[in-house]
Protein backbone atom coordinates (compact mmCIF):
# COMPACT_ATOMS: atom_id res chain seq x y z
CA UNK A 1 0.00 0.00 0.00
CA UNK A 2 1.19 3.52 -0.86
CA UNK A 3 0.63 6.71 1.10
CA UNK A 4 0.18 10.23 -0.25
CA UNK A 5 0.31 13.68 1.32
CA UNK A 6 -1.72 16.55 -0.15
CA UNK A 7 -1.26 20.16 0.99
CA UNK A 8 -3.13 23.37 0.23
CA UNK A 9 -0.87 26.15 1.49
CA UNK A 10 -2.83 29.40 1.73
CA UNK A 11 -1.97 32.82 3.01
CA UNK A 12 -3.68 32.38 6.38
CA UNK A 13 -4.09 28.60 6.78
CA UNK A 14 -2.76 25.32 5.42
CA UNK A 15 -4.84 22.18 4.88
CA UNK A 16 -3.18 18.76 4.96
CA UNK A 17 -4.65 15.46 3.76
CA UNK A 18 -3.06 12.04 4.23
CA UNK A 19 -4.42 9.19 2.11
CA UNK A 20 -3.61 5.77 0.75
CA UNK A 21 -4.46 4.34 -2.69
CA UNK A 22 -8.19 4.31 -2.12
CA UNK A 23 -9.26 6.45 0.81
CA UNK A 24 -8.58 9.47 2.97
CA UNK A 25 -6.92 8.61 6.27
CA UNK A 26 -6.76 11.94 8.11
CA UNK A 27 -6.80 15.70 7.75
CA UNK A 28 -5.09 18.47 9.66
CA UNK A 29 -5.14 22.26 9.53
CA UNK A 30 -2.37 24.59 10.61
CA UNK A 31 -1.31 28.19 10.13
CA UNK A 32 0.31 29.39 6.93
CA UNK A 33 3.55 27.81 5.68
CA UNK A 34 3.79 30.33 2.85
CA UNK A 35 7.07 32.20 3.27
CA UNK A 36 5.72 35.36 1.65
CA UNK A 37 3.27 35.57 4.55
CA UNK A 38 5.17 34.24 7.60
CA UNK A 39 8.77 33.90 8.71
CA UNK A 40 10.79 30.69 8.62
CA UNK A 41 10.31 29.84 12.29
CA UNK A 42 6.53 30.26 12.10
CA UNK A 43 6.22 28.28 8.87
CA UNK A 44 8.37 25.47 10.26
CA UNK A 45 6.37 25.30 13.48
CA UNK A 46 3.09 25.18 11.57
CA UNK A 47 4.38 22.43 9.29
CA UNK A 48 5.73 20.34 12.17
CA UNK A 49 2.47 20.63 14.07
CA UNK A 50 0.39 19.38 11.13
CA UNK A 51 2.69 16.49 10.24
CA UNK A 52 2.82 15.33 13.85
CA UNK A 53 -0.97 15.49 14.05
CA UNK A 54 -1.36 13.36 10.92
CA UNK A 55 1.03 10.74 12.24
CA UNK A 56 -0.70 10.71 15.62
CA UNK A 57 -4.09 10.19 13.98
CA UNK A 58 -3.02 7.45 11.56
CA UNK A 59 0.20 5.88 12.76
CA UNK A 60 1.69 6.58 9.32
CA UNK A 61 5.20 8.02 9.56
CA UNK A 62 6.25 10.70 7.12
CA UNK A 63 9.10 8.49 5.85
CA UNK A 64 6.40 6.20 4.37
CA UNK A 65 5.02 8.83 1.99
CA UNK A 66 5.26 7.95 -1.71
CA UNK A 67 4.43 11.36 -3.15
CA UNK A 68 3.50 14.80 -1.80
CA UNK A 69 1.72 17.52 -3.75
CA UNK A 70 1.70 21.07 -2.39
CA UNK A 71 -0.46 23.76 -3.95
CA UNK A 72 0.38 27.36 -3.10
CA UNK A 73 0.14 30.87 -4.45
CA UNK A 74 3.50 32.27 -5.49
CA UNK A 75 4.76 28.91 -6.72
CA UNK A 76 7.08 30.75 -9.14
CA UNK A 77 8.71 32.77 -6.33
CA UNK A 78 12.03 31.23 -5.17
CA UNK A 79 11.43 32.22 -1.54
CA UNK A 80 8.27 30.09 -1.58
CA UNK A 81 9.39 27.08 -3.60
CA UNK A 82 12.91 26.86 -2.17
CA UNK A 83 11.56 26.81 1.37
CA UNK A 84 8.91 24.20 0.52
CA UNK A 85 11.47 21.93 -1.14
CA UNK A 86 13.86 22.24 1.79
CA UNK A 87 11.24 21.91 4.53
CA UNK A 88 9.37 18.94 3.07
CA UNK A 89 12.60 17.31 1.91
CA UNK A 90 13.84 17.28 5.50
CA UNK A 91 10.59 15.92 6.94
CA UNK A 92 8.74 13.86 4.32
CA UNK A 93 9.95 11.00 2.11
CA UNK A 94 9.08 10.49 -1.55
CA UNK A 95 8.63 12.82 -4.47
CA UNK A 96 7.51 16.44 -4.00
CA UNK A 97 5.32 18.25 -6.53
CA UNK A 98 4.78 22.02 -6.08
CA UNK A 99 1.91 23.55 -8.07
CA UNK A 100 -0.11 26.73 -8.04
CA UNK A 101 -3.05 26.83 -5.64
CA UNK A 102 -5.42 27.45 -8.52
CA UNK A 103 -4.09 24.43 -10.39
CA UNK A 104 -4.84 22.02 -7.56
CA UNK A 105 -8.29 23.59 -7.19
CA UNK A 106 -8.79 23.10 -10.93
CA UNK A 107 -7.91 19.44 -10.49
CA UNK A 108 -10.41 19.18 -7.63
CA UNK A 109 -13.17 20.50 -9.88
CA UNK A 110 -12.25 18.91 -13.21
CA UNK A 111 -9.69 16.12 -12.66
CA UNK A 112 -7.69 16.06 -15.88
CA UNK A 113 -10.56 17.67 -17.84
CA UNK A 114 -11.28 21.07 -19.37
CA UNK A 115 -12.84 23.82 -17.27
CA UNK A 116 -12.22 27.11 -15.49
CA UNK A 117 -11.62 27.65 -11.79
CA UNK A 118 -11.96 30.93 -9.90
CA UNK A 119 -10.04 31.08 -6.64
CA UNK A 120 -10.71 34.04 -4.38
CA UNK A 121 -9.65 34.14 -0.76
CA UNK A 122 -6.91 36.36 0.63
CA UNK A 123 -5.71 36.61 -2.99
CA UNK A 124 -7.33 35.64 -6.28
CA UNK A 125 -6.61 33.96 -9.58
CA UNK A 126 -8.42 32.43 -12.54
CA UNK A 127 -7.14 29.28 -14.23
CA UNK A 128 -8.42 27.32 -17.20
CA UNK A 129 -7.54 24.03 -18.82
CA UNK A 130 -8.13 23.31 -22.48
CA UNK A 131 -9.28 19.97 -23.86
CA UNK A 132 -5.69 19.20 -24.82
CA UNK A 133 -4.53 19.75 -21.24
CA UNK A 134 -2.91 23.14 -21.79
CA UNK A 135 -3.21 25.49 -18.82
CA UNK A 136 -3.81 29.22 -18.99
CA UNK A 137 -4.63 31.85 -16.45
CA UNK A 138 -5.52 35.47 -15.78
CA UNK A 139 -4.83 37.56 -12.70
CA UNK A 140 -2.90 36.28 -9.74
CA UNK A 141 -0.12 38.85 -10.08
CA UNK A 142 -0.09 39.78 -6.40
CA UNK A 143 -1.87 42.52 -4.46
CA UNK A 144 0.00 45.42 -6.04
CA UNK A 145 -0.87 44.32 -9.58
CA UNK A 146 -4.07 42.27 -9.55
CA UNK A 147 -6.01 40.16 -6.99
CA UNK A 148 -9.44 41.26 -8.26
CA UNK A 149 -12.26 40.07 -6.02
CA UNK A 150 -9.89 38.95 -3.27
CA UNK A 151 -10.08 39.67 0.42
CA UNK A 152 -7.14 42.03 0.00
CA UNK A 153 -8.81 44.04 -2.77
CA UNK A 154 -12.18 44.12 -1.01
CA UNK A 155 -10.56 45.47 2.13
CA UNK A 156 -8.35 47.97 0.32
CA UNK A 157 -11.07 49.20 -2.04
CA UNK A 158 -13.51 49.41 0.85
CA UNK A 159 -11.13 51.71 2.69
CA UNK A 160 -10.55 53.85 -0.40
CA UNK A 161 -14.28 54.06 -1.08
CA UNK A 162 -14.89 55.14 2.50
CA UNK A 163 -12.51 58.09 2.15
CA UNK A 164 -13.95 59.05 -1.24
CA UNK A 165 -17.39 59.06 0.37
CA UNK A 166 -16.02 61.36 3.06
CA UNK A 167 -14.75 63.75 0.36
CA UNK A 168 -18.11 63.60 -1.38
CA UNK A 169 -20.02 64.28 1.82
CA UNK A 170 -21.79 60.91 1.67
CA UNK A 171 -22.48 58.91 4.78
CA UNK A 172 -21.18 55.37 5.12
CA UNK A 173 -20.87 52.77 7.82
CA UNK A 174 -17.41 51.89 6.59
CA UNK A 175 -15.29 54.54 8.29
CA UNK A 176 -16.56 54.06 11.86
CA UNK A 177 -16.54 50.28 11.37
CA UNK A 178 -12.93 50.32 10.15
CA UNK A 179 -11.86 52.60 12.99
CA UNK A 180 -13.44 50.18 15.45
CA UNK A 181 -11.92 47.12 13.81
CA UNK A 182 -8.40 48.54 13.86
CA UNK A 183 -9.00 50.13 17.28
CA UNK A 184 -8.09 53.62 16.13
CA UNK A 185 -9.62 56.70 17.72
CA UNK A 186 -9.50 59.20 14.86
CA UNK A 187 -9.43 59.65 11.10
CA UNK A 188 -5.94 61.12 11.34
CA UNK A 189 -4.66 57.96 13.02
CA UNK A 190 -6.37 55.85 10.35
CA UNK A 191 -4.68 57.86 7.59
CA UNK A 192 -1.29 57.36 9.19
CA UNK A 193 -1.87 53.67 9.80
CA UNK A 194 -3.17 52.93 6.29
CA UNK A 195 -0.23 54.73 4.68
CA UNK A 196 2.41 53.32 6.99
CA UNK A 197 5.36 51.11 6.06
CA UNK A 198 5.08 48.24 6.17
CA UNK A 199 1.51 48.51 4.99
CA UNK A 200 -1.22 46.93 7.08
CA UNK A 201 -2.91 43.72 5.95
CA UNK A 202 -5.89 45.16 4.09
CA UNK A 203 -7.40 41.69 3.66
CA UNK A 204 -8.33 41.91 7.35
CA UNK A 205 -10.90 44.56 6.42
CA UNK A 206 -12.81 42.33 4.00
CA UNK A 207 -15.12 41.05 6.73
CA UNK A 208 -15.89 44.62 7.80
CA UNK A 209 -16.83 45.59 4.24
CA UNK A 210 -19.05 42.51 3.92
CA UNK A 211 -20.77 43.28 7.24
CA UNK A 212 -21.44 46.90 6.23
CA UNK A 213 -22.85 45.74 2.89
CA UNK A 214 -25.17 43.30 4.67
CA UNK A 215 -26.40 46.19 6.82
CA UNK A 216 -27.45 48.06 3.68
CA UNK A 217 -24.47 50.37 3.18
CA UNK A 218 -24.59 51.26 -0.53
CA UNK A 219 -20.91 52.13 -0.76
CA UNK A 220 -19.87 48.78 0.69
CA UNK A 221 -22.33 47.01 -1.60
CA UNK A 222 -20.86 48.77 -4.61
CA UNK A 223 -17.35 47.66 -3.63
CA UNK A 224 -18.45 44.01 -3.54
CA UNK A 225 -20.29 44.28 -6.85
CA UNK A 226 -17.35 45.96 -8.57
CA UNK A 227 -14.88 43.38 -7.31
CA UNK A 228 -17.11 40.57 -8.50
CA UNK A 229 -17.45 42.19 -11.91
CA UNK A 230 -13.68 42.71 -12.20
CA UNK A 231 -13.06 39.06 -11.35
CA UNK A 232 -15.75 38.08 -13.85
CA UNK A 233 -13.89 40.00 -16.55
CA UNK A 234 -10.83 37.82 -15.95
CA UNK A 235 -13.03 34.74 -16.34
CA UNK A 236 -14.29 36.07 -19.65
CA UNK A 237 -10.71 36.56 -20.86
CA UNK A 238 -9.94 32.91 -20.08
CA UNK A 239 -13.22 31.73 -21.66
CA UNK A 240 -12.40 33.59 -24.86
CA UNK A 241 -9.04 31.87 -25.18
CA UNK A 242 -10.49 28.46 -24.36
CA UNK A 243 -13.25 28.91 -26.94
CA UNK A 244 -10.59 29.53 -29.55
CA UNK A 245 -8.63 26.46 -28.45
CA UNK A 246 -11.55 24.07 -27.83
CA UNK A 247 -13.90 25.15 -30.60
CA UNK A 248 -17.01 27.31 -30.65
CA UNK A 249 -19.26 24.42 -29.58
CA UNK A 250 -17.42 23.99 -26.27
CA UNK A 251 -19.65 24.89 -23.31
CA UNK A 252 -17.68 26.71 -20.58
CA UNK A 253 -17.81 25.17 -17.11
CA UNK A 254 -16.94 27.28 -14.08
CA UNK A 255 -16.01 26.17 -10.56
CA UNK A 256 -15.12 28.12 -7.44
CA UNK A 257 -12.76 27.88 -4.50
CA UNK A 258 -11.70 30.09 -1.61
CA UNK A 259 -13.37 31.86 1.28
CA UNK A 260 -14.67 34.81 -0.75
CA UNK A 261 -16.32 32.55 -3.31
CA UNK A 262 -17.78 30.42 -0.52
CA UNK A 263 -18.98 33.11 1.87
CA UNK A 264 -19.48 36.42 0.01
CA UNK A 265 -22.50 35.89 -2.23
CA UNK A 266 -22.59 39.45 -3.68
CA UNK A 267 -19.11 38.97 -5.17
CA UNK A 268 -19.96 35.56 -6.59
CA UNK A 269 -23.30 36.78 -7.99
CA UNK A 270 -21.71 39.80 -9.66
CA UNK A 271 -19.00 37.56 -11.13
CA UNK A 272 -21.54 35.15 -12.65
CA UNK A 273 -23.63 38.03 -14.00
CA UNK A 274 -20.54 39.54 -15.65
CA UNK A 275 -19.59 36.21 -17.23
CA UNK A 276 -23.08 35.50 -18.57
CA UNK A 277 -23.30 38.86 -20.27
CA UNK A 278 -20.83 37.45 -22.79
CA UNK A 279 -21.23 33.69 -22.24
CA UNK A 280 -24.90 33.05 -21.36
CA UNK A 281 -24.39 29.31 -21.88
CA UNK A 282 -21.72 29.08 -19.16
CA UNK A 283 -22.38 26.46 -16.50
CA UNK A 284 -21.46 27.35 -12.92
CA UNK A 285 -20.97 24.55 -10.39
CA UNK A 286 -22.69 25.01 -7.06
CA UNK A 287 -20.72 25.44 -3.85
CA UNK A 288 -16.94 25.45 -3.78
CA UNK A 289 -14.37 22.75 -4.44
CA UNK A 290 -11.86 21.51 -1.88
CA UNK A 291 -8.43 22.28 -3.37
CA UNK A 292 -6.56 19.80 -1.20
CA UNK A 293 -8.52 17.02 -2.96
CA UNK A 294 -7.00 18.22 -6.22
CA UNK A 295 -3.54 17.99 -4.68
CA UNK A 296 -4.32 14.42 -3.64
CA UNK A 297 -5.53 13.54 -7.14
CA UNK A 298 -2.29 14.95 -8.56
CA UNK A 299 -0.09 13.04 -6.09
CA UNK A 300 -1.85 9.77 -6.89
CA UNK A 301 -1.91 10.48 -10.60
CA UNK A 302 1.82 11.22 -10.67
CA UNK A 303 2.56 7.79 -9.19
CA UNK A 304 0.28 6.18 -11.78
CA UNK A 305 2.27 7.83 -14.58
CA UNK A 306 5.54 6.52 -13.16
CA UNK A 307 4.39 2.89 -13.14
Amino acid sequence: MSFYLAVDAGGTKTDFLLADDGRELARARAGSIKRMRVDDATASANLDKALQELTAKTGVAMNAIECTCVGTAGESVPLVTDWLCSAFGARVAGKLIVLGDVEIALDAAFPGAAGVLVLAGTGSNVAGRACDGKLLSAGGWGPALAEQGSGYRIGHEGLRAAFLARDEGRSTLLLPAILEFWQLSSIDLLVGYANGLPAPDFSQLAGTVVQCAAQGDEIAQTVLQQQGAELGYLVRLVFRRLKTMNGASWVPSLAFAGSIMENVEPVRAALIESVRQEFPEAQALSGVVDPVCGALWRARNDKTKQQ
